[in-house]
């Protein structure tokens, strides 16, 4: 398992930019792929960006070219930096953490599931 903590969220004008992080405790060891999510209306949740297990990021066609994913391994902690911050960029952002179902996976104990943090807000105002 994996215990997802975000924070990062505040409230800023049009234009500027925030920095998310995501602290991960347990099975950070697993081969996994690690993601950031938004909520949309009716309480869905929308992709923004991820990492795959290869290393590779990937975003959201409404994020590209302003907000940026990375990872710190030795602090097993997942970042979103975020520029240029418009307002349709407000709402609430999670964190995911997905155990893959590989080989290697199952050789170290990790049971393949999907975690998530309890999310932070983010607003920004015109």
């Amino acid at each position: 398992q994996v215990q997802l903590v975000e924070s990062g969220g505040d409230s800023v004008q049009a234009g500027g930019s925030l920095t998310l992080s995501c602290a991960a405790s347990g099975q950070t060891w697993c081969i996994s792929e690690v993601s950031w999510y938004r909520e949309v209306p009716y309480n869905e949740r929308a992709f923004v960006s991820k990492i795959d297990e290869d290393g590779r990021d990937s975003y959201a066609n409404s994020v590209k070219g302003r907000f940026a994913i990375s990872r710190d391994e030795s602090k097993d902690t997942l970042y979103l930096q975020m520029n240029n911050l418009k307002p349709e960029d407000t709402t609430m952002y999670y964190c995911k953490w997905e155990i893959l179902s590989r080989s290697t996976n199952w050789v170290r104990n990790c049971r393949e599931g999907t975690y998530w943090g309890q999310g932070t807000q983010v607003t920004v105002s015109t």
